[in-house]
Order: C-alpha cells, then structure tokens, then sequence
C-alpha cells in the first residue's frame, strides 16, 4: 500500500512543475495517513521534495548552469505559498519590508507579517521562522501593486520625523515600476504624510 501511495504522490508532485510547495494535508486522499506522511519523510530523504516546515515541502528547482544544486526558496516565498493555501491576505513589517527593498541591512531571525488569517509561528530551521500577526486593518491588506505595499510599510517603519532627503531618494528609484491604475489606487491607502511624499516624487 505504502508503495502505491508513494508512486501516487511523487507522480502528482511531478506534474506540479519545480519550483512549487506541496502540503501534505493536499495530498490525504492518496491513502491513509500514515502512508502519505512516510512517503513524504521518503522523498525529503532522497530530496525529491525538501521539508521546509511540519507539512509543508518544496519541490525545488535545480541550478545545472552554475552547480548551484537544488535552489531553496526565500521565506516570503514560503509565507507567500502558506498565505496562497489559507487563502489569507498579508503584508510584510515594517522593518522586513525595508529589508526586502535593500533599505535595510539588517536581518531578523523572524520574517515578520500581517495578515487577515491566524496568528501563529512557522519553525523553518536553524532558529528561523515566519510569524503572521492577525490584523483587523483591512486598508493595510488592500494594497493592489505589492511594490506600493512595500514603500508604504518601510516608510511608516522609518516615519514621518525620521524620513530624510536620502529615504526620499532611495524609494524614489522603485515608483517607476508601479502601474499608474494601481499607484492612483494604493495612494489613497497610505497614510497623508506617506502621499504628500509620493505624490511629489
């Protein structure tokens, strides 16, 4: 039965294409649940798939032009894809969001977000984690262009009093990459001071 359901799962993962995070609650159908999760622990041992987090797996894409072996996705990759699978909303802090955009250097031990969904901790290894902190600010998650997300998160993170001529230039090299519709209508979200800046960039 085990290998059945083995030969089920890796087949199903393969259609899925490199690159993609698998959960194993996806796959219970497949046969019973001690078969499906020794099949996983199979699989992460021959790294077909790499265990990420409890349930959660990638089936990584593979660098053969540089010899970089089996790529491993970044952590807003991961919590995007758990986001994606809980059908929830979220918007990274404000400190990882000036990290993301290279404003900052430092980096947590936490990749910290907000989100409509639950609040909990992923554990990814090595004293790592995602923590997702439920929020009730619907305005925050509505945010049409990610990039626009991100500007108004490090910029609220930096605030008003701290933001100098050198912040204004450095987010003023991302406004080009936001679409005029989603700037028009992310702009309405952010807080006045964050607008007043923007708008006159």
């Amino acid at each position: 039965m085990e290998g059945s359901t083995h030969d089920k799962i890796m087949r199903a993962i393969a259609r899925k294409g490199r690159g993609k995070f698998v959960f194993l609650q996806d796959f219970a159908t497949l046969g019973n649940r001690d078969a499906v999760k020794k099949s996983f622990q199979r699989l992460a041992n021959e790294k077909f798939i790499l265990r990420i987090a409890n349930g959660i797996y990638y089936f990584p894409k593979e660098d053969k032009v540089l010899g970089l072996g089996l790529l491993m996705p970044s952590m807003d990759d991961i919590a995007q894809a758990i986001a994606k699978r809980d059908h929830a909303k979220i918007i990274p802090s404000g400190a990882y969001a000036l990290n993301m955009l290279g404003l900052s250097t430092q980096v947590a031990a936490n990749a910290v977000y907000y989100t409509n969904g639950s609040a909990r901790r992923i554990h990814i290894g090595d004293g790592k984690g995602i923590l997702f902190i439920h929020t009730n600010d619907n305005k925050m998650l509505s945010y049409k262009s990610r990039l626009m997300m991100l500007i108004v998160s490090a910029m609220r993170e930096i605030g008003e009093q701290s933001f100098t001529a050198a912040h204004k230039e450095q987010i003023g090299q991302f406004m080009d990459k936001i679409e005029k519709a989603d700037f028009e209508h992310d702009i309405t979200l952010a807080p006045v001071w964050v607008r007043n800046i923007l708008l006159a960039l």
